[in-house]
């Protein structure tokens, strides 16, 4: 370690109780998204936290149309400078399997409860790495803002959507961080996904006058042939990023993750659906392949003249910043520096909030304590000492790329 990160690990190592106990305070605050209940509370939490901490802070209210409760963009930082760098992140958590996972449990150097990893843990980095970095004076040509958003599991349109078309990402910024579960891996790219509701229309009528009726049963599993063999096409071609070992390389498309229709056991059902979703790696072109799979829908359909409807849920485009961007070689600096070893750079297999960002030519990363193989999880977990870790890479980071 260099005399920096000394200085660093010193101010951070006294306060990883204090972290602990953020995380806890977070972690009790059940902000479960679907269906988005209790933001308000864990979003004016974490405004109180920000001031406590020595950082601007305030609530954004969310307008327009939404079903969340009580949404806040948690917007604060600290510095003054003319150069900007974002760390972003999301208070909101899947469902738990037990409310027992909305109490932190401290066992053996592990952080266990729901958000732990994705990623309440990486909220109480980015912030402590903010602080370590405004008291230590690291911060002498810029400013760091931290965006905390409430939907980001169920789409993040809510949320970082808001901050777009308010106009409250700046183009300018020199990078952003996001605190998602990389594993000590640095993704520098995401992919894109599209969902799909894919509805049919047909006729009732009773078991024992069946074929008086138009089975939308029948047409829907006629039309989802094409697209599972499909979803087997795009899993053949495979990224040209490197991926986290064990992960798949190819685009993946999940048919029929959901699906219902008909009104009883005995009845020809009128009414039928099921759902598409994708992760589509970066190298695709997004508005080709859901104009693709529209065609394979409406192709089969019509060869047994069903009535379907396609609806878009979901349309977000991938994201990628090259490893050799300077904004990406000072990451992985910073990473080894504290670490002692080398950065490794992966795409995650998903997509991520970054793609906001990117859109708007920032060099867009995610870097985090968590493990995405734990996430979601019932023993959901983030390491004690990557945590703390973790806010020094941040603060170093914003250090290097904001001097």
């Amino acid at each position: 370690m260099s005399a920096r990160s000394d200085r660093v690990a010193a101010w951070l190592e006294p306060r990883t109780d204090e972290m602990v106990g953020l995380l806890s305070r977070l972690v009790a605050e059940p902000t479960e998204n679907p269906p988005g209940t209790g933001l308000g509370r864990c979003a004016r939490l974490l405004e109180e936290e920000m001031r406590r901490l020595g950082l601007e802070a305030e609530l954004i209210e969310i307008t327009g149309p939404h079903r969340l409760e009580d949404p806040y963009v948690v917007r604060g930082g600290a510095g003054d400078g003319a150069k900007l760098l974002y760390f972003h992140g999301h208070y909101d958590v899947v469902p738990a399997q037990d409310r027992e996972q909305f109490r932190l449990r401290r066992e053996n150097g592990e952080l266990i409860g729901r958000g732990t990893a994705d990623m309440k843990g990486g909220i109480v980095s980015m912030l402590y790495g903010a602080a370590a970095a405004k008291e230590l004076g690291l911060l002498t040509n810029g400013r760091v803002v931290v965006h905390l958003v409430p939907d980001e599991e169920t789409g993040s349109v809510v949320g970082a959507g808001h901050l777009r078309d308010h106009h409250l990402i700046d183009p300018s910024a020199v990078a952003v961080v996001t605190g998602e579960p990389s594993g000590t891996s640095i993704w520098n790219a995401a992919r894109g996904a599209i969902s799909l509701k894919i509805g049919f229309v047909g006729r009732e009528a009773h078991v024992g006058q069946a074929a008086f009726g138009v089975n939308t049963f029948a047409h829907m599993v006629h039309v989802a042939r094409p697209l599972l063999a499909y979803a087997e096409e795009m899993a053949a071609k495979h990224t040209g990023y490197p991926m986290d070992p064990g992960d798949p390389t190819g685009s993946m498309v999940v048919v029929g993750g959901m699906c219902g229709g008909g009104s009883n056991f005995n009845v020809v059902p009128a009414d039928a659906w099921f759902t598409v979703d994708s992760r589509f790696n970066p190298e695709e072109d997004l508005h080709a392949e859901l104009e693709r799979m529209r065609a394979l829908v409406h192709d089969a359909a019509a060869e047994v003249g069903a009535e379907v409807t396609v609806e878009v849920t979901q349309f977000q485009p991938p994201a990628g910043t090259a490893a050799e961007h300077p904004a990406g070689v000072a990451l992985a600096r910073c990473v080894e520096e504290v670490r002692g070893e080398p950065a490794r750079f992966a795409m995650c297999g998903g997509i991520l909030e970054n793609r906001w960002y990117d859109q708007l030519g920032i060099p867009a990363f995610a870097y985090g304590a968590g493990r995405l193989d734990v996430s979601h999880g019932p023993r959901e977990r983030v390491d004690e000492r990557e945590l703390v870790r973790t806010a020094a890479v941040y603060a170093l980071y914003a250090a290097d790329v904001l001097a």
